[in-house]
């Protein structure tokens, strides 16, 4: 094969139709824009305008809020845990703090911190130290003999 016989797939690029070129190329007058109006000028921008009918973005009524210092947790439920316990990558023995999360792959980036959820059940005694925690969480740790710290008072 050489440069000169290199050829694009079949129907992969199609010519641009050519508007306003006379009767024959079937786009031709008009160039398919109609007759008169604000749309068959050039220049013009009409997103969400409705011909004069109240647009939908101001007939639908404003709903919430967003708050802009509002605080990301990454999740993490109780079960997980446990399984990565079993699996060996987190220790049970030593303190399990944020950054030994993230150091077995079970949180990507704490965000703003790592928040424990009670979701899944837990039999090691485990060590937790994080920054939120809900209080279902922090008691199937305890009842499983083990403890949950929480570094802040986000602890809900």
């Amino acid at each position: 094969m050489k440069l000169n016989e290199l050829r694009d797939n079949a129907g992969a690029a199609q010519k641009k139709k050519r508007v306003a070129r006379g009767p024959g190329s079937g786009k031709g007058k008009m160039a398919g824009r109609g007759i008169k109006g604000q749309k068959s000028r050039s220049g013009v921008a009409l997103n969400g305008y409705e011909g004069g009918q109240m647009p939908l973005y101001r007939r639908l009524p404003k709903r919430g809020f967003s708050k802009p210092n509002r605080k990301e947790f990454a999740v993490v439920n109780l079960g997980l845990i446990e399984k990565f316990v079993g699996l060996g990558k987190l220790d049970a023995t030593a303190e399990i703090n944020e950054d030994a999360l993230i150091a077995s792959g079970l949180v990507r980036r704490k965000l703003d911190g790592v928040r424990i959820l009670a979701k899944g059940e837990v039999t090691s005694k485990l060590t937790l130290n994080v920054t939120g925690a809900s209080k279902s969480a922090i008691d199937a740790v305890e009842k499983a003999g083990g403890s949950l710290t929480v570094a802040t008072a986000a602890a809900e």
